[in-house]
């Protein structure tokens, strides 16, 4: 936090630029703990591809495709709730060794299933790492990375998510040839043994050093990622700041009690909710699918998936490069509104006969969404939830909100095939417009505005804005 960062700089003075050394031991540690982020992007999305021929192979129905999509999501949502856990107690590099193992084994089992039943287990066992990952990553590389590039490190964890979706698409493209869905599957295994033996070369955090009495090691780390002259005072914020969290842990569960705090919880909450209840999971999941409905082959269908993975890519890297200029509500509010006239379009396109031009169009507007969404919304949501939650609850409330934030997940993934079925493409999509109308009044009441704010001065604003004296 900025008073108690001052104490490796003062203020107004940059801390060193680290050396060449240290330079390269900082980009080891991103492009081997972000695999964790590729794969979680990359699990998520290879479903898209695998479904049209699993359809056929197993004889799914759309609550058969709607289970095994979801059972992912409902073992990222208990995952997420072990990793933070498993973490503290294991440390953060030993807790991403055992997600690592869990990937490379989910990713096999998942390749070889031979029956529904076996590849919805195998499905969950798989959610469990990419829930664990989804905590531990960010974690992990937000504590080894020096103060002055902590938050681009961390950001690089989002691009790396959307990056692990795109490559998902463009080898369920090449593989369509084929109809090996199994390979599709299978395939995460390979980036998951890099994550796991590129481990093995990385220590563990200097604060959970720290928080073992192991101030050598993490005196031994720090002075890879900083100057010498700066190491004894990074020390000296690690333990201020430890005392100040485990300060905030005991009184956690006494401030929900606050109707101030349990009114931000239900905010943070909210907007998780409106994160995934707004339709992004629906096409990163099931683009191929919608896109056949439109009278397009298999194969095509896979393939033109593609351009929502490269801009989802893109617009990630824009929405990060707009979200400290404009403002976190001003970006969410644009975001949903043309969110909605996309999704209000889309739905529109779906009474047109079904043709190659019509095709394109569908494509040409879920790619539009996806824009929206990306830049926005996603990048918004993230942000906000990391910066909202008084000190003390920060923890607690954050991990509530990311648990709703999987459940509505899942709840999207299994109904979303059933709906298509039932009332068809264009009402489907209709139904998302509407939602994201709903969203775009309830971010505009309650969204709070964080933008040029020390996390310092949040609890009074925040407080202030409830109509608390702080």
């Amino acid at each position: 936090m900025g008073a108690v960062t001052s104490q490796v700089a003062p203020a107004g003075q940059r801390p060193a630029a680290p050396d060449r050394n240290a330079k390269r031991f900082i980009v080891g540690i991103a492009a081997i703990a972000a695999l964790g982020g590729a794969l979680f992007g990359y699990d998520t999305g290879v479903i898209s591809g695998a479904l049209p021929f699993m359809e056929s192979h197993f004889g799914l129905t759309s609550l058969g495709e709607g289970v095994i999509t979801s059972a992912l999501l409902i073992g990222a949502a208990f995952g997420s709730l072990i990793g933070g856990r498993m973490s503290d107690a294991l440390g953060r590099r030993d807790a991403l060794l055992w997600a690592g193992a869990v990937f490379i084994g989910g990713a096999v089992a998942v390749a070889l299933s031979p029956t529904v039943p076996f590849m919805t287990v195998a499905r969950f066992v798989l959610g469990l790492a990419v829930g664990s990952a989804s905590v531990i990553t960010p974690l992990y590389l937000s504590e080894i990375a020096p103060p002055h590039i902590r938050g681009r490190l961390v950001s690089f964890n989002s691009l790396m998510i959307v990056s692990g979706q795109l490559l998902a698409y463009l080898l369920n493209a090449v593989l369509a040839q084929w109809a090996a869905w199994r390979w599709m599957l299978g395939l995460a295994a390979l980036p998951a043994v890099a994550l796991f033996a590129g481990l093995f070369f990385l220590p563990d955090t200097p604060r959970w050093y720290i928080s073992r009495g192991r101030r050598e090691d993490a005196a031994r780390v720090l002075g890879r990622t900083l100057p010498a002259a700066d190491v004894p005072a990074e020390l000296a914020r690690i333990d201020h700041a430890r005392s100040l969290e485990a300060d905030a842990r005991r009184g956690a569960w006494r401030e929900l009690r606050t109707p101030w705090v349990r009114r931000l919880l239900l905010v943070g909450i909210g907007l998780a909710a409106v994160q995934q209840i707004t339709g992004v999971n629906a096409v990163v999941y099931f683009a191929p699918k919608i896109l056949a409905s439109t009278g397009l082959g298999t194969g095509a269908a896979i393939t033109a998936t593609i351009a929502v993975g490269a801009v989802s890519v893109v617009a990630t890297a824009i929405g990060m490069s707009l979200i400290d200029r404009v403002g976190r509500r001003p970006l969410l509010l644009c975001g949903l509104a043309g969110m909605t006239v996309a999704l209000a379009l889309l739905g529109a396109a779906f009474h047109l006969p079904h043709s190659p031009a019509v095709s394109v169009l569908v494509l040409g507007l879920m790619v539009l969404y996806m824009a929206f969404m990306q830049a926005t919304l996603n990048t918004g949501v993230w942000l906000l939830l990391a910066e909202m939650f008084p000190l003390r609850v920060r923890g607690l409330a954050m991990g509530a909100a990311v648990f709703v934030m999987w459940m509505v997940n899942f709840a999207v993934a299994l109904v979303f095939p059933v709906l298509l079925d039932a009332v068809g493409a264009s009402s489907t999509f209709w139904f998302f417009a509407a939602m994201c109308v709903l969203s775009w009044v309830f971010c505009r009441r309650y969204a709070p505005e964080t933008k040029g704010l020390a996390l310092e001065d949040l609890e009074h604003e925040l407080r202030r804005a409830a109509g608390e004296q702080a």
